[in-house]
């Protein structure tokens, strides 16, 4: 999850006060909240009692004068590598303290009372669950209020999350991204000003044997069959004539179970589909539909004759990844995310392991190149808890260091499933660039070395 500090803004203080500056804080190049330099401070200050001032990243000193505009703008670039730091540190940017400041300051910043109030959430079928929550509410007592109403039991909820997305013309949703720990849904859904914007639950895991331990349960199950016909409606389960006809005759025997297990072999089982983009794989401005899912992302391009071809890229053969933008974001916070943005140029690059002793970057230029960052860190983390014997439904599994050079066993944080995804670095706001520094880079502590039998 990105955070940034795009732009500073000059606002008189109450009461015909003096001026002060404002540092507006974005998530994925939407205004979240808008602070003042002696609120961050305060924030570090707390975070420096609770966990000591050797853990935290450094903290641009106080002022005696007045800034220049050149020390403002300096300032708002420390800052911004602040808040990216302690959001990329397992301890810190899990902590509560951490999680608090920023509702209160997203809360403080729309101007959104605390009461009571209805939050609509879609199922993947569109199906929809009215439910009484307080403005002020995070995502995780959100996600306990609908989990209640449906009566899912209190040990699968982990394998579910609550999704932002933009609610297409054709019925389908482009999604924006898994709402975090440090925003307050109600508040996150209506500042977006528009009514296409809802709020989607949907399962938070990647592989299919945890199917196993949702589908015990009564409204696990029907969860998961209502998302699994939707996707397969959407097309984005590749379904051939003869399965279509066998899905077809087990859901009119109202069989889930047997449905279920028959969707699971199927090509893009689970998968998340991301809107049409452009990729210069296999070759420069290739227009491609992009899914993630099974430990790997999909491409798919239409080559000429209307052949349908598709190409794999497992997450264990990404060296690294790294987001990458290179035009400023929108200033004053208010552009919608994927609506109005042409200007934006969001980029997914990895490092690919081509073959036993080549690797080859691949990018793909996209609106939603953040959320299929998200993706692929979650998927890694699937695979780490896996190796370690972890499991997803005692909810607490250990979270991977991310931007060392090797795992540190002694930093064994613990975070809930539904709720982990790690910073991301956007860098080039401004100025378009090729290269990265070690702190821009995502690393991938499930990266294998393989040889050429296995490619």
């Amino acid at each position: 999850m990105h955070f940034s500090i795009p732009e500073t803004e000059s606002r008189s203080g109450d009461s015909g006060g003096s001026a002060y500056v404002a540092y507006n804080i974005h998530v994925n190049g939407v205004l979240h909240c808008r602070v003042r330099y002696s609120q961050l401070l305060g924030l570090h200050e707390q975070l420096r009692k609770e966990y000591g001032a050797n853990v935290l990243p450094a903290f641009p000193p106080k002022k005696l004068f007045s800034l220049t505009p050149a020390e403002v703008e300096q300032r708002r670039e420390q800052l911004e590598k602040y808040m990216q730091a302690v959001r990329q540190d397992p301890l810190l940017g899990s902590s509560e303290t951490f999680n608090s400041f920023l509702r209160r300051a997203q809360q403080e910043t729309q101007q959104v009372p605390t009461e009571e109030v209805s939050l609509e959430v879609l199922l993947s079928n569109g199906q929809k669950v009215l439910v009484s929550v307080l403005t002020s509410d995070q995502t995780e007592d959100v996600l306990d209020a609908v989990a209640a109403k449906l009566d899912l039991p209190d040990d699968l909820i982990g394998y579910f999350s609550l999704f932002l997305v933009r609610e297409k013309e054709d019925g389908g949703f482009s999604f924006v991204r898994k709402l975090q720990e440090f925003e307050l849904p109600y508040v996150s859904v209506t500042s977006l000003r528009s009514q296409e914007y809802k709020i989607v639950l949907r399962k938070s895991y990647w592989d299919s044997a945890y199917d196993d331990d949702v589908m015990e349960n009564r409204v696990g199950l029907n969860l998961l069959y209502a998302q699994t016909v939707s996707d397969i409606e959407r097309g984005w389960i590749l379904v051939t004539k003869e399965q279509h006809r066998q899905l077809k005759s087990l859901q009119e025997k109202v069989s889930k179970k047997e449905f279920l297990r028959l969707a699971q072999t199927l090509r893009h089982y689970g998968y998340l589909r991301f809107d049409a983009c452009v990729a210069d794989f296999p070759e420069k401005d290739c227009p491609v539909v992009v899914s993630a899912g099974n430990s790997e992302l999909s491409l798919q391009l239409r080559l000429p004759g209307q052949q349908l071809r598709e190409g794999s890229f497992r997450v264990t053969r990404m060296r690294c990844w790294r987001v990458t933008s290179s035009v400023p974001l929108p200033s004053g916070g208010t552009s919608s995310p994927g609506r109005g943005r042409g200007e934006v140029r969001l980029e997914l690059a990895f490092e690919y392991l081509m073959s036993k002793d080549r690797l080859q970057w691949v990018t793909i230029t996209s609106p939603q190149a953040i959320m299929m960052s998200i993706c692929l860190q979650s998927m890694v983390d699937e695979l780490m808890v896996k190796k370690s014997g972890g499991s997803i439904r005692k909810y607490l599994i250990p979270l991977p260091p991310l931007l060392q050079e090797s795992p540190d066993a002694s930093r064994e944080s613990m975070v809930k499933l539904s709720s982990k995804l790690s910073a991301v670095s956007l860098r080039g706001i401004g100025s378009p660039s090729t290269d990265a520094s070690a702190s821009d880079v995502h690393g991938n502590f499930a990266f294998e070395g393989i040889g050429d039998e296995d490619l």
